[in-house]
């Protein structure tokens, strides 16, 4: 249960604000947004970067999803799971990665179900979000996996920015729509 209401419509914020938000998620808000909008300085910043993460960089969409659901696992996040285990499908994942991602222990070994690229994703998520400092094995198999250096910085601050993420939803008790 949300421990605070989640604002309504007409108490969400400064319009403006309230517009741009709604515009980068298609005309709505989500719970997320509800909440963030007790801070309109906060709610800005985090449309603009959280923005920029979902569709500004080249880290390709998959992985980045992948690494998402994968962080809100590890952290007992089902809001930002169910929300992003559909964009996982529709960047080209598959049904048994995302039941894969439910165990991201197990995961970590399913070349059956993720390539390369994709297992180092997960291992970094995991290593990232489980002990914040990664491994040089883990980051050598991810940068070598990756093929590519901006990718590579891209997904760690990825992860990093759905951590934050995560880590709000849980401690406000955000609830899926």
């Amino acid at each position: 249960m949300s421990r605070l209401p989640y604002k309504p419509d007409a108490a969400a914020g400064p319009e403006e604000i309230v517009a741009a938000i709604r515009e980068r998620r298609g005309g709505t808000l989500l719970h997320l947004d509800r909440q963030l909008l007790y801070s309109p300085a906060l709610a800005v910043a985090w449309n603009q970067m959280m923005g920029t993460v979902r569709t500004g960089l080249v880290l390709p969409a998959r992985l980045r999803e992948i690494a998402i659901c994968a962080v809100a696992t590890v952290n007992g996040a089902p809001y930002e799971f169910l929300h992003h285990a559909p964009v996982l499908l529709a960047a080209g994942g598959s049904a048994a990665q995302v039941e894969a991602l439910a165990d991201v222990d197990a995961a970590q070994g399913r070349s059956d179900v993720f390539d390369a690229a994709e297992l180092a994703t997960l291992r970094l998520a995991v290593e990232m979000t489980r002990s914040v400092r990664v491994a040089d094995a883990t980051f050598d198999a991810a940068r070598a996996a990756l093929g590519d250096d901006a990718v590579l910085v891209e997904l760690v601050a990825t992860i990093a920015a759905y951590n934050m993420v995560s880590r709000v939803i849980v401690a406000l008790g955000i609830e899926p729509e």
